[in-house]
C-alpha cells in the first residue's frame, strides 16, 4: 500500500503583511470540497487535506496532506465512528498544530455524520483557535435517508464544532431539493454540495484577498466573524435591469443555508461589478440587504471592479450574530483604529463623505432624469486601486417611512424580502 505523503507547511516570512488563510478539509467530504476549491483556482489560500483513510488521502488534490490516527486505524478509516475520528486527531494533534501554525484564518470544512469529519473537526478547530487564528467552520449535514444514527452523530458534532469555532456555516443536504432539478443524479447532487462549500469559503476569502475600490480586509472580517456563532453566507449574481437588487435578493435568500438573515447582528457584504457599476446601484443593493436585517445590525461593505463580469453584478453577504449566548467582538481591530474623527456628529468621516456624495448624485438624478454611473477606468489595474473602506450602522440610515412588519408562524421560513411583498 502506498503511504500518503505528508508535506511540511511553509512558514510565512516576516516581511509578508498579507493575511495567511488556510483551508483544511477533514474526512472524505471535506477533502472533496477542497478538491472543488482547488479546481476552481481559488487564489490566496493554502489547502490541506486531513484523513484517517490512506487510500482516500492519495486521491486528494491538496498539496499538503495529513494522515491521522495510524495507531488506531492503520490507515483504514474511522468506519463511521466519530470517537475514533476524535482519537485519531488527538493522537496526531502535533502534526495538525504544525500545519496550522502562523495562520491568520483557518477554514474547517467537513461532511458531518461520518467518523473522521464528525470526530476530528472539533479537535482541529480547537487547535486552530489555540493558535490564535480566526476559525470558521463550513460543514454539511447528511440527507434524511442516510438514517437517524448518522443524523444524531452530525447534530452532536455540529454542537461540538460550534463551541470551538468563531463562526459556523452549516449546509443541510436535505435542502438540495430546493436548488436542483428532480432528474439530477445523486453524483451531481453531491457535486452541488461541494460547490456550495466552495462558495462559502471563497465568498469570505475573496473579500480579503481581492483588492477593492472600497476596501474590506482581514480586520473587517474579524470584526464581524469573531465569536459570532451561526452565520449565513450567500452569493448572488444578476445582470440586466435591477441587477444589483436582484443579486442582493439572491444572496440573502440562500436556500441551502440553515439561518435566515433576519435577526443578524453583524453583516459584511461585497459588491463586485464592472466599471459601469453605479453608486445608485450600490446604494439600492445595500438598502435591500439592510431592510432584511435587524434594524440595529452592524454593516460593513466593500465594492470592487472586475471587468470580466461584463453586465453582471456579484454580491457576497456574510450575516452573523444570530446566537445571543456567544459574546461578539464588534470593536474593530487595532489596524482599523483612527477611522473615527473628532467632529460633533460622531459619525466616521468617510461615511459622511459617502452620504454627501450620494446626496449630490441624487440631486443630479433629479435634474437630469437619469441615474449616475461610475466613470470607466483606463484599465483594470487602475480600477483595483483601493480607497479607505466605509463602515456604517444600519440604525443611522433607517428611514421613518419603513412600515412595521409583523410575522405569522408560517412566515418564518420565507425570506424577509418576500415577506414584505
Amino acid at each position: 500500500m502506498r503511504v500518503a505523503e505528508e508535506s511540511p507547511m511553509p512558514l510565512r516570512s516576516d516581511s509578508e503583511n498579507f493575511a495567511l488563510i488556510r483551508v483544511i478539509g477533514i474526512g472524505g467530504g471535506g477533502s472533496n470540497a477542497v478538491n472543488r476549491m482547488i479546481r476552481a483556482e481559488m487564489m490566496g489560500v493554502e489547502f490541506i487535506a486531513c484523513n484517517t483513510d490512506a487510500q482516500a488521502l492519495l486521491q486528494a488534490d491538496a498539496p499538503h496532506k495529513i494522515r491521522i490516527g495510524d495507531k488506531i486505524t492503520r490507515g483504514l478509516g474511522a468506519g463511521g465512528d466519530a470517537s475514533i475520528g476524535q482519537r485519531a486527531a488527538e493522537e496526531d494533534s502535533e502534526k495538525i498544530s504544525q500545519a496550522l501554525a502562523d495562520s491568520d484564518m483557518v477554514f474547517i470544512t467537513a461532511g458531518l455524520g461520518g467518523g473522521t469529519g464528525s470526530g476530528a473537526a472539533p479537535v482541529v478547530a480547537q487547535l486552530a483557535k489555540e493558535s490564535g487564528a480566526l476559525t470558521i467552520g463550513v460543514v454539511t449535514k447528511p440527507f434524511s435517508f442516510e438514517g437517524a444514527r448518522r443524523k444524531l452523530v452530525a447534530e452532536k458534532a455540529a454542537e461540538e464544532l460550534k463551541a470551538q469555532v468563531d463562526t459556523l456555516i452549516t449546509v443541510p443536504n436535505d435542502r438540495l431539493k430546493d436548488v436542483v432539478q428532480k432528474n439530477t443524479s445523486i453524483l451531481d447532487a453531491f457535486r452541488v454540495v461541494d460547490d456550495v462549500l466552495r462558495q462559502g469559503v471563497q465568498g469570505i476569502s475573496d473579500i480579503i484577498t481581492v483588492p477593492g475600490l472600497i476596501n474590506l480586509d482581514f480586520a473587517d472580517v474579524r470584526a464581524i466573524m469573531k465569536d459570532a456563532g451561526s452565520a449565513l453566507m450567500g452569493i448572488g449574481r444578476a445582470s440586466g435591469e435591477n441587477r444589483a437588487v436582484e443579486a442582493a435578493r439572491q444572496a440573502i435568500a440562500s436556500p441551502l443555508l440553515e439561518v435566515d438573515i433576519a435577526g443578524a447582528q453583524g453583516i459584511l457584504f461585497n459588491i463586485t461589478g464592472s466599471s459601469s457599476l453605479s453608486l445608485y446601484e450600490v446604494t439600492e443593493a445595500a438598502e435591500e440587504i439592510r431592510a432584511a436585517a435587524d434594524p440595529e445590525a452592524n454593516i460593513i461593505f466593500g465594492t470592487s471592479f472586475n471587468e470580466r463580469l461584463g453586465d453582471e453584478v456579484m454580491i457576497t453577504v456574510i450575516a452573523t450574530g444570530f446566537d445571543g449566548g456567544k459574546k461578539r467582538q464588534l470593536a474593530r481591530a487595532d489596524a482599523a483604529a483612527g477611522v473615527m474623527d473628532s467632529s460633533a456628529t460622531g459619525r466616521p468621516s468617510r461615511e459622511r463623505d459617502f452620504l454627501e456624495e450620494l446626496q449630490r448624485q441624487r440631486d443630479e438624478v433629479a435634474d437630469a432624469g437619469s441615474y449616475p454611473t461610475s466613470t470607466p477606468r483606463d484599465d483594470e489595474a487602475a480600477a483595483a486601486v483601493a480607497v479607505p473602506r466605509v463602515e456604517r450602522s444600519v440604525g443611522e440610515t433607517q428611514t421613518a417611512k419603513r412600515p412595521v412588519t409583523t410575522y405569522d408562524a408560517d412566515d418564518l421560513e420565507i425570506p424577509s424580502f418576500l415577506r414584505r411583498k
